[in-house]
């Protein structure tokens, strides 16, 4: 991140002028951005991978780290190509054709704007882990996107899911809000893996992670990560291929964003684990989700813990980075900036 880079890479508003080249998109339209940028042209575009896009991100930085470039993001890092994010009164969106989902008056404004990025990140990972009817799915991590990935495997028909966090608040309010979820509290279990064996006698079928590269559990990886030996943690992942069946499926939905040591590779290979990670693809999944939300299947708003308005943001950045007064989602309004809006 550099001074003055504008945040947030999930939002909603009012269209408020158009380019010339717009043609789907109308003055007055009340839209969800997407926060994958994608050009519209490209084989992945035509391919529906849309955070695969070969056109809108020339982070050379990126593209020494991976050899090739994936999509630009809104205000998220200048890997990602620098773009500014949504937590401002205006927003210039690129693409605006591809990129803006209109919403009906039938919808309320906390219903939809997680359309933008983790409501799709959520049904992503249950898409790369390929849940299904029956499995018993683990899921690293009670945030927000954590949660509503328990939520949305519950509706894919999976038959047991597993949560696993050391926050008590947050293990608690996955307990309140999706029934029949299950809780593991890392802080309380030393061995992980073997507490998920005990549950469920061959591992789970699937594992989720949701967490991300902040958590570092060993001493190896805390000390590898302050020797600059590494800027990724693989603890959880680790944990994952030792719990996950024989056979199993592992997505990785949290962000990770270069290197790790200490990795299990041997464990990924033997136990013929398929691991599949990944950006969000966006509006591939626009349709399957607005019609679980328009049929009361699920109500992304159930994660919203906090309003406060956008000059107010860098409370909740602060709030939601402490974990403080049972904080999950927060949601920030920016001022008025339409005529009746």
């Amino acid at each position: 991140m550099k001074k003055g880079d504008i945040l947030g890479d999930e939002f909603m508003g009012y269209v408020e002028d158009v380019g010339s080249k717009v043609e789907r998109v109308k003055l007055g339209d009340r839209v969800v951005v997407s926060c994958i940028i994608h050009c519209g042209e490209c084989r992945f575009y035509k391919n529906q991978e849309y955070s695969l896009c070969d056109k809108t991100n020339d982070s050379k930085a990126m593209e020494h780290l991976y050899g090739r470039n994936i999509c630009g993001v809104f205000g998220y890092s200048h890997l990602t190509g620098g773009y500014p994010g949504g937590q401002a009164e205006y927003v210039r969106v690129p693409y605006a054709d591809n990129l803006c989902l209109k919403i009906g008056d039938e919808f309320s404004d906390e219903k939809v704007p997680f359309m933008s990025d983790i409501l799709c990140t959520a049904w992503h990972g249950t898409e790369l882990g390929r849940v299904g009817k029956g499995d018993t799915v683990a899921i690293w991590g009670a945030g927000p996107v954590g949660l509503l990935t328990a939520k949305l495997c519950k509706i894919r028909g999976a038959g047991r899911g597993i949560v696993i966090d050391a926050v008590d608040y947050r293990l608690d309010f996955a307990k309140q809000k999706i029934p029949g979820v299950e809780i593991i509290d890392y802080s309380k279990e030393k061995d992980v893996p073997a507490k998920l064996l005990d549950m469920t006698k061959d591992g789970p079928d699937v594992g989720i992670e949701a967490a991300g590269i902040h958590y570092s559990k060993s001493w190896t990886h805390t000390a590898l990560a302050k020797l600059n030996l590494e800027t990724d943690t693989a603890d959880i992942l680790n944990e994952m291929i030792k719990a996950i069946r024989k056979g199993g499926h592992m997505a990785v939905i949290g962000d990770y964003i270069g290197y790790t040591n200490v990795f299990n590779v041997g464990g990924l290979m033997e136990k013929a684990i398929v691991f599949q990670g990944g950006q969000n693809y966006g509006r591939k999944y626009w349709s399957t989700l607005l019609d679980l939300i328009k049929r009361g299947e699920i109500d992304p708003s159930f994660i919203i813990t906090c309003r406060l308005p956008l000059e107010k943001g860098p409370e909740a950045y602060k709030m939601f980075g402490e974990k403080k007064d049972g904080c999950i989602k927060v949601v920030l309004t920016p001022p008025a900036t339409r005529a009746g809006a």
